[in-house]
């Protein structure tokens, strides 16, 4: 065994599961660690879906520390997969100098969250009801860039601003963008085992992003997706609540599918563009919820025009009537149109949000206006 592998399986040997109070190492949750000439090392990480997932971050940051290690990559396996064959191994492209082999037999470099096959298929949960979280809703889209999480945040605040109680749950665990956007970013406290969610604007938000660092790219794949919504539906103290939102992150893939198979979904809001680009995504989107059993309650849509500074003309960058065709198409109603306005990624940045910061703009009229829309939507839903 070389030097640096053994500080590594000495580091591993502090790390401890919370759990179970094991170490790592003396509970056989690190597998196929290699090293590279130049300091890079990766390893498979087997976590349970009852354990933490901040044990990956432990893990990690205990070899970053060491002494000549360039770079780290986590691969993380659920130890209920039966282990990968041969001929689903591939070779990994980021580790691009050949790999020294461990003591032990722990010298494969496995790919990135290469899922292995399953001996059975897996056992679908049943949705468990938070009924404390109040109305659960998913803004979603159906490709990126259409400005998704904006809306989700401005609307948690407008219904924050009509005096409903709201929490807003970040499930883009690949792009948390809402510590940026709500200019709140600290880790949460825990009390009596419950996380504290942060607060901003009057709204309780919860996020991958507080939990990891800025830069750490989330490389994971369905059992640990499903795991992360559940911890933040079951184990944070949200307190009670009329509405509880969840950013979605784009398309239609493991998130999606998980947030409905842990809890009840009691609507969508579906966000687009004009351009028929992001209306036909969204489309796909619309029918994914159907599919699950979700209402969808309606079409946002968003970048709709941009008003000449000079004439007050509304200019159409993006095209127009795009969420209005989605709308007539899936016989749902058009919730609202939100124009082009410069403060609206300004506040985006600043972790200033265009409905608090700016109430008078038409943008955020506009987006008041959907917030009036989507709470009577929900009462007529309930009654």
């Amino acid at each position: 065994m070389s030097a640096l592998m053994e500080r590594i399986t000495g580091a591993l040997a502090t790390v401890r599961n919370p759990r179970t109070g094991a170490d790592v190492m003396a509970a056989e949750q690190v597998r196929d660690i290699a090293t590279s000439v130049d300091g890079k090392v990766r390893l498979t990480l087997l976590l349970a879906p009852e354990d933490d997932a901040t044990l990956v971050r432990d893990v990690r940051q205990a070899i970053e520390r060491l002494d000549g290690v360039a770079d780290v990559r986590v691969d993380v396996r659920d130890p209920a997969q039966s282990e990968p064959t041969p001929a689903r191994r591939a070779p990994n492209p980021a580790m691009s100098q050949p790999m020294a082999p461990a003591a032990g037999g722990m010298g494969r470099a496995l790919p990135v969250m290469e899922a292995a096959p399953q001996k059975a298929p897996p056992k679908v949960p049943e949705p468990v009801a938070y009924p404390h979280l109040g109305r659960v809703i998913a803004v979603s889209s159906g490709k990126g860039g259409v400005g998704k999480s904006t809306v989700a945040v401005n609307l948690a605040i407008a219904l924050a601003k009509a005096g409903k109680r709201v929490g807003i749950m970040d499930a883009d665990i690949y792009g948390p963008n809402l510590p940026l956007m709500l200019g709140v970013d600290a880790p949460p406290a825990v009390r009596d085992e419950k996380i504290i969610p942060l607060e901003a604007y009057g709204v309780k938000v919860i996020s991958l992003g507080f939990l990891i660092e800025k830069e750490q790219p989330a490389i994971w794949r369905g059992p640990i997706v499903m795991k992360i919504i559940t911890q933040f539906l079951r184990d944070v103290q949200w307190g009670e609540l009329d509405y509880f939102l969840v950013d979605m992150p784009p398309g239609t893939g493991d998130a999606q599918l998980s947030l409905v198979q842990a809890t009840p979904v009691h609507g969508a809001v579906i966000v687009t563009t004009p351009q028929q680009v992001a209306v036909g995504d969204a489309l796909r989107g619309v029918k994914m919820f159907e599919r699950t059993g979700v209402p969808v309650i309606g079409i946002v849509e968003n970048m709709s025009w941009f008003e000449n500074p000079e004439t007050g003309k509304p200019i159409a960058l993006f095209g127009s009537g795009g969420g209005e065709r989605l709308a007539k198409e899936c016989d749902l109603p058009l919730l609202g149109q939100i124009p082009i306005d410069p403060r609206i990624q300004e506040g985006g940045d600043t972790g200033r949000p265009i409905v608090a910061a700016e109430p008078e703009a038409r943008a955020a009229k506009a987006i008041e206006q959907v917030a009036q829309r989507v709470m009577e939507r929900m009462a007529a839903r309930q009654g």
